[in-house]
């Protein structure tokens, strides 16, 4: 399904945009992708300021001017105009226990690794976090939140030996966050799963088989 009522600015070296597209591919959904170049620093350009004051991507574009910044927001939009293969989960507790799994890994695995890398890549003095206001880098959170991504593949490894996805029984958001988390940790941190997490393992080999991990 294509829609070019809405358009998506995102950049391809951003996880949090990847988030966005492997939710849009799992839905066979196609937008047009407005490229951002992060390593020029065009997310700080006038231009896309008045698209995203707080200079980061991805920002979902309506056709009436509506700019939607942060990433559980945008798949929260795109589920409600296109339910098919629905992500956020269908009944009350699904959609609970989809919205509890994806904020723990975001909180505890997706933020951790972000949190290490920003406070220890050279080309982010400065800019510890993104936003809109400059943060200098301390560099001894980036050990401690090594320790926290450690801890998170250790936890989602025990859920994932009860359940065949991270919220339960049916692939949902939760599970591209984890994804998205864990191959962020592998390219940003060289934090690869441990091979004792046979559950963990395994899971990220199922799921990264899907099309859409591809996106």
């Amino acid at each position: 399904m294509t829609s070019d009522t809405i358009r998506l600015y995102q950049s391809a070296s951003s996880p949090n945009s990847r988030r966005v597209r492997v939710f849009l591919a799992e839905k066979g959904l196609s937008i047009p992708l407005i490229p951002v170049d992060l390593g020029k620093g065009e997310q700080h350009s006038e231009a896309y300021r008045t698209i995203n004051p707080r200079r980061v991507v991805p920002t979902l574009a309506l056709a009436d001017g509506t700019a939607i910044g942060e990433v559980p927001a945008i798949c929260r939009y795109i589920e409600e105009i296109h339910p098919q293969n629905p992500l956020l989960g269908e009944t009350a507790k699904e959609k609970a226990l989809v919205t509890m799994w994806e904020r723990r890994a975001e909180l505890d695995g997706f933020a951790a690794v972000m949190e290490a890398v920003r406070n220890a890549a050279a080309g982010l003095k400065g800019r510890a976090i993104a936003g809109p206001h400059d943060y200098e880098q301390i560099a001894e959170l980036t050990e401690r939140s090594k320790l926290r991504v450690k801890n998170f593949f250790a936890d989602l490894d025990a859920r994932l030996s009860e359940v065949s996805f991270v919220a339960g029984d049916r692939y949902s958001v939760a599970d591209i966050t984890a994804l998205v988390t864990i191959d962020f940790a592998a390219g940003g941190l060289k934090l690869a799963i441990p091979d004792e997490q046979v559950a963990l393992k395994r899971w990220h080999e199922k799921v990264s088989a899907r099309p859409s991990a591809k996106a």
